[in-house]
């Protein structure tokens, strides 16, 4: 057999609970109060209503008239009935000064000593009091008769405290009813309330509640993923470190514009779309991000989240997979090329032909190798170097001539650790890319390449990528807008267009480098990055010549 162990109550519950408990209280109490309050008001409503019918017998002339007949119990009891009837007091006793009645409501009592206090009411004066005498509890007053002067009986009239209770009881019966009703009307309300807190804490207790909320916190902090959330005004609602990192943001953005974080405009337009972004790649200060958008709704807009993705390392790594592939596809080219050319070797040795086949050959391994030593000569880093010889076959693949200028010199192991191969190649791949889509078709096509540092010593030398085509070159007032991502002036392919430029420049800046676009000498457009070498950095001027530029 199994104990069940009972569910902590929901936190609605608690509250419903609490709720009830606290208004069945606040009614109770008010009801008791109000008893007691309404008690007193009407023991001193019937203390002034006793005072007032005493007042008013003591000034009857009549009452006067009666006390100086022979016997005044003949004319004032029938009188004392009447105004008990009429006034609505339970007793009306008139006495001789020193307190032997002449009326009471028990004709039985008459000629007997008042029971209570009269001595005030003999030295002249009106007052009430609550006596228990021979009718029970009562609240009574008691009023000097004067005539002439002089004080020749005394009157009291009072109401049994019975007869106050019963009164009190009425108020309390329709109180309890006011009570009842404010309480069920309480619950309603209360339950209604806590039906709807239900539904928003999903019926769960405030331990529940609390963890939720810590384990809320410690994943906002660990996960890397960036997450922003965005209130119906496209305000920050929310943001954990990831999201600060991935954007740029310092300091505390909660409650501020997205158009106020300085991010750049596409990014910005993306975050302040309505309709939701699915996987859009993105380009912050020095990452990209791949953003997606969802709209929270409930019948009107009330905000959007925002998950952000770093792919910028993967991002260079696809570029350099692209230019691995291309220098592979190059190179199938290139084997389909030679295997032609082994055939015509073969062809005029089979002719009897030999000599023509030996220079035949020997001309085309002159020309290839002449090829590599000029660009190894050139480009001693074994990355770039590679870059190039593959970037050179592609453009010849396109009819574009691709040439590494005289003034290029990079030796292997000139480059400081703080800049990898990896973004070098980002850079210049994606120059040459663009440079030789822009110099096909052209006359000539061609495209020129320099590579070198310059600069007096080792603080403040720089790398220098100059890359230049005989293309259609760049509109200067374009010459900002060609670093942005998406735009292009090319027909846009699978994948889009217009992100290579934009990520040369975001690498550029992450090395604290500088990225200008010119004219060319003799038409077309010159591209050319400076990145600073730091301390870890020998610069060797073009050409052994001190500050001398490559060739374009």
């Amino acid at each position: 057999m199994h104990l069940r162990v009972p569910r902590p109550r929901s936190l609605a519950g608690q509250l419903f609970a609490m709720q009830a408990v606290l208004i069945a209280v606040v009614v109770v109490g008010y009801a008791l109060f109000s008893y007691i309050s309404d008690r007193g008001q009407a023991e001193q409503a019937a203390g002034r209503q006793a005072r007032a019918v005493s007042l008013a017998i003591a000034d009857s002339p009549s009452v006067a008239e009666a006390i100086r007949t022979p016997d005044p119990t003949a004319r004032l009891q029938p009188y004392a009935v009447r105004v008990m009837r009429d006034t609505d007091v339970d007793f009306v006793t008139i006495m001789n000064p020193e307190g032997i009645r002449w009326t009471h409501p028990e004709p039985k009592e008459i000629g007997h000593p008042f029971q209570g206090h009269i001595g005030r009411a003999q030295r002249g004066e009106t007052f009430t009091e609550t006596y228990t005498g021979t009718l029970g509890p009562s609240v009574r007053a008691v009023t000097p008769i004067v005539d002439d002067g002089r004080i020749v009986g005394l009157v009291s009239a009072g109401i049994k405290v019975e007869e106050i209770s019963k009164r009190a009881q009425e108020q309390l019966t329709a109180l309890s009813g006011v009570a009842a009703g404010a309480l069920l009307l309480g619950a309603v309300g209360t339950y209604v309330i806590n039906a709807r807190l239900r539904r928003h804490t999903h019926g769960m207790n405030a331990d529940e509640l609390s963890r939720m909320h810590d384990y809320h916190q410690a994943a906002l902090h660990a996960v890397r993923e960036g997450l922003l959330m965005l209130d119906g005004q496209y305000r920050v609602a929310l943001i954990n470190d990831g999201g600060r990192e991935l954007l740029g943001v310092r300091g505390d953005v909660v409650g501020a514009s997205v158009a106020d974080l300085g991010l750049p405009s596409q990014l910005t337009g993306a975050l302040l779309a309505s309709e939701p972004r699915v996987d859009e790649v993105h380009l912050a200060a020095d990452r990209v991000l791949v953003v997606n958008t969802s709209p929270v709704s409930g019948g009107e807009r009330r905000g959007t989240v925002v998950t952000l993705r770093d792919v910028t390392e993967l991002q260079s790594l696809t570029g350099e997979l692209n230019s691995e592939r291309g220098f592979t596809q190059a190179l199938r080219s290139q084997a389909h090329e030679a295997a032609n050319r082994l055939h015509t070797v073969v062809s005029l040795i089979e002719l009897g032909r030999a000599r023509e086949a030996v220079e035949f050959a020997t001309a085309e391994l002159e020309l290839a190798q002449a090829l590599t030593d000029q660009v190894v000569a050139a480009v001693g880093e074994p990355v770039l170097a590679a870059l190039l010889l593959g970037k050179t076959a592609q453009a010849n693949e396109r009819g574009v001539e691709l040439v590494v200028s005289q003034d290029s010199r990079l030796d292997d192991g000139l480059l400081p650790p703080s800049l990898p191969a990896r973004d070098l190649v980002t850079i210049l791949g994606n120059l040459v890319d663009n440079a030789v889509d822009a110099a096909q078709g052209a006359v000539p096509s061609r495209v020129t390449v320099a590579a070198y540092t310059e600069g007096s010593g080792a603080v403040g030398s720089e790398l220098v990528l100059r890359v230049s085509d005989t293309g259609a070159g760049v509109d200067p007032a374009h010459a900002d807008l060609v670093f942005q991502r998406g735009y292009s002036t090319k027909p846009a392919g699978e994948g889009g267009r217009g992100l290579g430029l934009a990520l040369v420049r975001q690498a550029v800046r992450r090395h604290g480098g500088t990225l200008t676009v010119a004219e060319a000498e003799g038409g077309g457009a010159r591209f050319e990055a400076r990145l600073p070498l730091g301390d870890g950095a020998t610069p060797v001027t073009a050409a052994g010549r001190p500050g001398a530029g490559g060739a374009v």
